[in-house]
C-alpha cells in the first residue's frame, strides 16, 4: 500500500505544477511551482515529503538557493527546527560575505553567503525548487564547503534529468533527492 500512496502523492504534486511552454525562450518547458505553493495542502505535502530525505542526513542547517529555494528551504527549516542560510546572488547581502563565481551557458555569475553564516563542521542541506543543469547547485555546494561545512544532501521539488544536474551533484559526493522528475527541458 505504501508504494501506491507514494505514487498518488507524487501524482498530486505533479498536477499542481504548471508547465509554461516556450518560456523563457522557445523550446523550453518551464516548470512553474507558483501554482504548487499557492495550494496550501500541496505546499504542505511537498514539505512533508522533503522532510525525511533531509532529516536522515543529520543536518544542522538548511541553505536555500535564491529565490525559490528560499520558499521551500525556509519552510523545511521551520518544520525540522533548524536555522536557515540564504544563498544569494552577488551584492544582495548586507554584511561581509564569501562567494564563488561559476560559469553559465553564456558568461558567469556569483553567489554569496554571509561570512559568519556557517562554522566548520556544520552539516548543511541545500534546497531549491528545481535541479536542471546543476551549475548553481554545484557552486552552492563548493561555496558551503569552502567554509568548512559539510554538504551531505541536496533536495529539490523537480528534477530535469535530461539536463544532468543531479549527476553533477552526485559527482560532488552529494546525495540528491527530488520529489518529481520531468522529461525534457
Amino acid at each position: 500500500m505504501r508504494r501506491q500512496d507514494d505514487a498518488m502523492t507524487a501524482q498530486t504534486l505533479r498536477a499542481l505544477i504548471r508547465t509554461i511552454p516556450d518560456y523563457p525562450k522557445p523550446g523550453i518547458q518551464f516548470r512553474d511551482i507558483t501554482t504548487l505553493i499557492r495550494d496550501p495542502a500541496g505546499f504542505r505535502l511537498a514539505i512533508e515529503m522533503l522532510k525525511p530525505a533531509v532529516a536522515r542526513h543529520g543536518v544542522s542547517l538548511i541553505a536555500g538557493i535564491e529565490a525559490r529555494g528560499f520558499i521551500f528551504g525556509a519552510a523545511l527549516a521551520q518544520e525540522l527546527g533548524l536555522g536557515f542560510v540564504p544563498i544569494r546572488k552577488k551584492d544582495k547581502l548586507p554584511g561581509r560575505t564569501v562567494g564563488i563565481n561559476y560559469a553559465l551557458e553564456y558568461g558567469s555569475d556569483r553567489i554569496e553567503i554571509h561570512a559568519d553564516a556557517l562554522a566548520a563542521g556544520d552539516r548543511v542541506a541545500i534546497i531549491d525548487d528545481l535541479i536542471a543543469t546543476g551549475g548553481t547547485a554545484v557552486a552552492a555546494t563548493r561555496l558551503l564547503r569552502s567554509t568548512g561545512a559539510e554538504v551531505p544532501v541536496a533536495a529539490f521539488v523537480v528534477d530535469l534529468p535530461a539536463l544532468g544536474g543531479a549527476a553533477l551533484l552526485h559527482a560532488e559526493s552529494v546525495d540528491v533527492f527530488s520529489l518529481l522528475a520531468f522529461e525534457g527541458h
